[in-house]
């Protein structure tokens, strides 16, 4: 026989988590306290996937996502079960707007950048006296009328006018999903405005409803957090927990196919290498999804599964990290830095002030200030192709325009994120519902990650657990019971 098997240990179920991001890292943190034995297997050289710890001018930075939502607490009980609690930091300062020449205050009253409250709009500068009173129009319109889902950007166009998609909708939405607000699904996207406004008379009013109902909830403290050293090192700490508790990671090892084999799974690996598993979770990008489940997906009659992953869109980005002399950028720099419209014909999206908005960046080094812009977004893709000295170029031209700085950077450093974000078109929920009913039909096999429930960490986490308890529940079953059944 020339394949290497390597065999479930007697006794004690085996589940295979292909994919080292968050998401297969958390389903496995879930898996490995439910006591059942854990490989993870990572193709790329290392685990975190779009969470990346690196250093720029010798001190450390994210060169990925850099903070959590934190009233969503999936992401912040990981981090203090891993033993991170207490490097857990708020952000400081406040993001402004780049736009119409000037950098303006972000208008508070929104939610994703629809208007609910008009005074601070007003006040802001963001949009001309025609687009605030198109806006007020919103309340004058007969009622909401969404069907089963409606594009958000298309929605806030009908009800409020384009000028508050494109100043805006498409700066929040674009630093979440690097998306076209016109395209993206709000029920998918924002479910709980969704909800909200299937019921609310206006769009406005189903925004003012929800900020209402936040506003008398107990606090329960910041809205975002990161992590002291970055939130790069969420994923690491994670994959230690997981070695202590006797689970296998292995990067380096790409998946190529899955195989039946009576009550469990051949998981393919090249070289001939096959690891025998009692359940698989797939947290992988839907294409590697796709690719990975067709042969068994197809032959068990689920190949609406491969056809609807192998149709997820996915949006491409870069991010530009700079350090800089402090004293050279000193009186320059306000706030946590700033959103810069589409409509505005830049080439970045937003700028972050790093040493501005944590504090743990600003104590690595006081004579030394970082930042970094983001660049791409779905459909545009132009800047993407430029070389990296060019993009660095490109941001310090905007930066230069935005703020004045001039000077130099100590060091630069490009991340590029190939396919990092996947869209939520219209429609994306039931998309998604299709996914699980046909993937439901390979006994033992679950997937999460960012396509199916959210992009942010904690939908990540969230979706990780889901399956993990699916899988679990499933191999707890007694003997001709459920056993690698739907596990729902």
């Amino acid at each position: 026989m020339s394949d290497s098997v390597h065999p479930v240990h007697p006794g004690r179920p085996h589940v295979a988590v292909i994919g080292g991001g968050i998401s297969g890292l958390a389903a496995a943190h879930r898996l490995t306290g439910g006591g059942v034995r854990v490989t993870v297997l990572e193709g790329s050289g290392r685990v975190g996937g779009k969470l990346y710890a690196g250093e720029i001018a010798g001190m450390p930075v994210d060169l990925g996502a850099e903070s959590v939502l934190a009233r969503r607490t999936e992401a912040v009980d990981l981090a203090r079960a891993v033993g991170l609690g207490d490097r857990l930091q708020a952000p400081a300062a406040t993001a402004l707007l780049w736009t119409r020449g000037t950098l303006r205050p972000l208008p508070g009253g929104h939610m994703m950048g629809i208007p609910g409250d008009l005074a601070p709009l007003a006040a802001s500068g963001v949009l001309s006296p025609e687009g605030l009173a198109r806006v007020a129009g919103d309340a004058t319109l007969p009622p909401l009328d969404l069907g089963e889902d409606v594009a958000l950007g298309e929605l806030v166009a009908a009800r409020m006018g384009r000028e508050v998609v494109d100043r805006l909708v498409e700066p929040l939405l674009g630093g979440v999903y690097a998306g076209d607000a016109l395209r993206i699904s709000l029920r998918a996207a924002v479910p709980q405005l969704f909800e909200a406004a299937r019921h609310a008379p206006s769009l406005g009013e189903a925004v003012r409803q929800l900020q209402a109902r936040a506003a008398a909830a107990p606090s329960s403290g910041p809205v975002f957090q990161g992590i002291e050293g970055g939130i790069g090192t969420l994923p690491l700490a994670v994959a230690d927990a997981v070695r202590a508790r006797g689970g296998v990671i292995r990067t380096g090892a790409p998946v190529t196919g899955l195989a039946r084999t009576g009550d469990g799974w051949r998981v393919e690996l090249p070289g001939g290498e096959v690891l025998a598993a009692d359940a698989v979770v797939l947290a992988v990008p839907a294409p590697d999804a796709a690719r990975i489940l067709a042969r068994a997906a197809r032959a068990a009659g689920a190949g609406t599964a491969v056809d609807e992953l192998a149709g997820v869109e996915y949006a491409s980005m870069a991010l530009v990290t700079m350090a800089f002399r402090r004293s050279d950028v000193e009186g320059l720099l306000h706030g946590s830095g700033f959103l810069v419209p589409p409509v505005d014909g830049r080439t970045i999206k937003a700028s972050t002030f790093s040493s501005n908005k944590w504090r743990w960046n600003a104590d690595a080094d006081p004579d030394v200030f970082v930042l970094r812009t983001s660049v791409g977004r779905h459909g545009d893709d132009a800047g993407l192709e430029l070389p990296d000295a060019e993009l660095v170029a490109r941001s310090l031209t905007d930066l230069g325009d935005a703020v004045g700085l001039a000077a130099a950077p100590l060091e630069t450093r490009v991340t590029r994120w190939d396919g990092g974000l996947p869209q939520y078109p219209v429609g994306h929920v039931a998309r998604v519902a299709r996914i699980r009913e046909h993937v439901a039909r390979l006994p033992g096999v679950r997937v999460c990650g960012a396509v199916y429930d959210g992009v942010g960490i904690p939908a990540c986490i969230a979706s990780a657990y889901r399956a993990a308890g699916e899988i679990l529940a499933d191999l707890a079953a007694p003997a001709g019971g459920p056993r690698h059944g739907r596990g729902e």
